[in-house]
């Protein structure tokens, strides 16, 4: 085995050659010597790989000790013993600088290549560039720079206002300026190498002047020898306030009672030792470093005195007739904080329409009315008092002149206990009469009925047999459940009448799938034709219903009744399942059904599942468009999801996908649900930030779930966030974090999810969006697809989860059928792990001669000589 390397044209890109042979009689040995690549930024790098001596071998290329997440991956054989594998980076990076090699497992072991080391070159980037300063007038003052190459070395060119400050220095360098500045200055850095320049941030030095007069000076609380006040401060003056003086002085005299310093912020202050009920005015002012600001303009208040009136009047004024007179009565008033004072006596005040009016002072809450006129209607009012004075007037009592018992008040007056008593002696009489009648009629039944009459006949008791009730023995005796039954609203009723299907209509199947809350089952639809249709049911469990799960469920599917979209879940129909006398019945939701399920399930099988299967990245884009459509029909009428995840969106025979499970999928599901307090359960790793924070749904936050869905694609059915708790997750968002980008995702893909999840929901884009960028996406990837060389897997016999060909959504365009008329021995990569093949899928290919397609490519690496033959 020999080690070979082909360099090109300087600065227009590299390729490299690792090669790996293994002799009949021995295991891999490893030749030549270390090779090393230099790659000019932005040009294309290829590395490739070739080994001898076993039959479909893994090969995996490595980058500085890790697996290379890269779908520029091509490996393919030129017999059967002979293999080579491609690495192509189409524009290089700083990142992609490091030590590559390619290794391949054998016999348990791990054999690898040489390495190679790779070293990007380009223009100077920066690691420091000049911040934005503020200093005193004249002042000095540095500011810094340091840039990196290579190539080195690096030097720095200093500017000043778009003039030149000295000449180049080497990297790092600082710049000092001694005589400071007088205005506002822009200074900039170049950083220079072979290879270019690169310019720096601008960095503006601004001069530090005095703050300004504070604004909003509010006295927020004030007590009797206290006060509480609060400003906004002005603008700084480009240095640290430091500090804020409050000046107060009495507002007739005019001289300064007391001055505090506060440290700020927070821009408050206490002022203590004050005067009772004294007229008094303050002004603030605030200092920076190089002085205080002028002081606000004055703002007057006044301090409340050594005590306060009552703030609460009486409540639960009410009235009792009696022989002697009008008893009035209400509740006692308790002080509601030291400034009021002890309080003291009730003042009565009350007035008839015929010009009669007085006022009494009562020492307590209850007082006997006397020299009110009977005839005439009468108006009470009562009011609480202290030394200070007396509380607000409670509600008005009218007493009317022709409700001569008087009784205004709350029925726990004095009188409302006869009434109570009365009945409650009579619901026990009754009671204990029918318990006389059921007791006798007892001693004449049995467990099936009445055995023995109560009558005689010719001396001997006559037998007779009456049943209780009649007996069904298979199956308890149901009611049939409609709408009007479960007691729901007029208006839920009208919207689901015309859906509404007998349950006699359809046949249940096979369980599609089950959870915590409920089950999915296929089902056998009978049309108004006579034919059948194949449905999906949905229902809850039936140990978990109650009328308020019943009612949501059944507003939730009045919702689905409106949608027609080819990607939206159209509702087939809803039905009540009856159940025993006495039980609710169990709610049902008919939707068509879908041969591949859910789009979760189906994205795991292809994955993990028991025949795993290659999904094509115009595939997996394809999901995405599908969706987006759907979201943005949900979003043009005012819909939010509110639960959008890969789990709630299904797939159909052609592969097209459709939202559905609008609220209804919380129910099924339950790993993905937590519940949060007293809240129901919610799907946290959905939710955008403002719903867990305030528990606020938009057509935002349905965009952000939709990112997550995105991920949810890319990742084959992976679990977002995996190793954070649910509990965990808004710290973990607020922190600023993210799911991180797919290894096999496209920038401008993960571009688009993160701008999904942008913490100002105004900032996230809008479904019409989203629809848009995911399709112009696709159309690039298919213009790329059919201008490629012709090396790629026909995938036409990859079995889905459900054992039907995969090539059957072919007809999206998503390239899952063939895309090149390649040999069968060729296989195109889309992920570091390769795609497996099935056993017995495909008969063993005698070694060949390398096809034309191959030998091209061969030609282009320089692994074989060009040749006509």
């Amino acid at each position: 085995m020999a080690l070979r390397q082909s360099m090109e044209r300087p600065g227009l890109g590299g390729s490299g050659a690792l090669l790996l042979s293994e002799p009949a009689a021995a295991g891999l040995k490893l030749l030549g010597a270390p090779v090393k690549l230099t790659v000019s930024q932005g040009q294309p790098m290829k590395l490739n790989c070739s080994m001898e001596g076993m039959s479909e071998p893994e090969i995996h290329w490595m980058k500085d000790g890790s697996l290379v997440q890269s779908v520029d991956q091509v490996f393919m054989p030129i017999s059967e013993q002979h293999w080579i594998s491609f690495l192509s980076l189409k524009s290089v990076e700083r990142s992609d600088a490091g030590q590559y090699w390619c290794q391949v497992k054998n016999k348990g072991k791990i054999q690898t290549s040489q390495p190679v080391w790779l070293m990007v070159e380009g223009v100077p980037f920066f690691t420091v560039e000049p911040k934005d300063l503020a200093v005193l007038p004249n002042a000095s003052f540095q500011l810094s720079c340091e840039a990196l190459g290579p190539p080195e070395p690096v030097t720095i060119v200093w500017w000043r206002e778009g003039r030149k400050v000295g000449g180049p220095t080497p990297s790092p360098s600082v710049l000092n300026v001694t005589a400071g500045v007088t205005q506002s200055t822009v200074f900039s850095c170049e950083a220079h190498n072979p290879k270019g320049l690169a310019s720096s941030r601008p960095a503006t030095v601004s001069l530090q002047v005095l703050p300004t007069a504070p604004s909003n000076i509010t006295v927020t609380k004030l007590f009797s020898r206290n006060a509480s006040v609060a400003w906004m401060p002005g603008a700084d003056g480009q240095a640290l306030l430091r500090s804020c003086t409050v000046q107060v002085t009495q507002a007739l005299g005019g001289w300064e009672v007391l001055a505090v310093v506060v440290s700020v912020p927070p821009f408050t202050c206490l002022l203590r030792d004050l005067s009772p009920a004294t007229n008094y005015r303050l002004r603030v002012r605030c200092t920076n470093a190089l002085g205080p600001s002028p002081y606000a303009d004055w703002v007057p208040f006044r301090t409340k005195g050594l005590g306060a009136a009552p703030a609460s009047a009486p409540q639960n004024l009410h009235a009792i007739l009696t022989d002697s007179g009008l008893i009035l009565e209400w509740e006692d008033v308790k002080p509601e904080g030291p400034m009021e004072g002890p309080l003291g006596t009730y003042k009565l005040s009350w007035a008839q329409d015929n010009g009669t009016q007085n006022e009494l002072t009562v020492e307590g809450t209850r007082v006997n009315l006397t020299g009110w006129d009977p005839q005439k209607d009468l108006t009470v009012y009562v009011c609480v008092c202290n030394a200070v004075g007396c509380g607000p007037w409670s509600q008005p009592l009218v007493i009317s002149s022709h409700d001569h018992s008087g009784q205004q008040g709350p029925p726990h007056s004095r009188t409302s206990w006869v009434p109570v008593v009365l009945g409650v002696l009579t619901a026990l009489v009754t009671a204990a009469a029918l318990a006389l009648i059921l007791l006798r009629k007892r001693r004449k039944d049995t467990r099936f009925g009445q055995a023995f009459d109560s009558v005689m006949a010719q001396g001997e008791p006559a037998v007779h047999f009456r049943a209780a009730r009649s007996f069904n023995r298979e199956r308890p005796e149901r009611i049939e459940a409609t709408l009007d039954s479960l007691g729901v609203s007029d208006e839920l009723k009208d919207k689901l009448q015309d859906v509404l299907i007998p349950e006699q209509q359809f046949t249940l199947g096979r369980m599609l799938g089950k959870g915590e809350f409920g089950s999915v089952r296929e089902a056998q639809l009978k049309q108004e034709d006579g034919s059948f249709v194949k449905v999906a049911v949905k229902m809850l469990k039936a140990d978990i219903i109650a009328s308020s799960d019943i009612e949501e469920f059944l507003r939730e599917a009045a919702c689905m009744k409106e949608f027609d979209h080819p990607h939206v879940a159209k509702l087939v129909g809803v039905s009540l399942r009856s159940r025993a006398k006495g039980r609710l019945p169990i709610p049902m939701v008919i939707l068509p059904f879908m041969k591949h399920g859910d789009l979760h399930a189906f994205l795991l099988a292809s994955r993990i599942g028991e025949n795993p299967f290659n999904l094509p990245l115009q595939t997996l884009i394809r999901f995405m468009v599908d969706i987006a459509c759907g979201m943005e029909y949900l979003s043009s009428r005012n819909f939010i999801h509110r639960d959008l995840a890969a789990r709630n969106c299904m797939l159909a025979e052609d592969m097209t996908v459709c939202v559905a499970d609008f609220g209804l999928s919380r129910k099924i599901y339950s790993g993905d649900y937590y519940r949060q307090g007293c809240a129901s359960k919610l799907p946290v790793k959905w939710l955008a930030l403002e719903s867990l924070a305030d528990n606020l749904y938009t057509v935002h936050s349905d965009v952000w779930a939709f990112g997550v869905t995105m991920w949810e694609i890319m990742t084959r059915g992976q679990t977002p966030y995996a190793g954070i708790e649910n509990a965990e997750i808004y710290n973990y968002l607020i922190g600023g974090n993210r799911l991180k980008q797919p290894p096999e995702c496209m920038e401008d893909v993960y571009e688009l999810m993160y701008q999904c999840w942008s913490a100002d929901p105004k900032r996230r884009p809008t479904f019409t969006c989203l629809r848009m960028e995911l399709e112009h996406i696709l159309g690039h990837l298919s213009v790329l697809s059919s201008s490629q060389d012709p090396l790629y897997i026909n995938i036409e016999r990859a079995e889905g989860p459900g054992g039907d060909q995969a090539s059957n959504g072919a007809g999206d365009g998503s390239g899952l059928g063939a895309v090149g008329g390649v040999p069968s021995d060729c296989r195109y990569i889309l992920s570091p792990e390769g795609l497996s093949e099935q056993p017995g899928q495909e008969e063993q290919q005698p070694e060949t001669p390398v096809s034309e397609g191959q030998r091209l490519l061969l030609q282009q690496q320089g692994l074989l000589p060009h040749s006509s033959c």
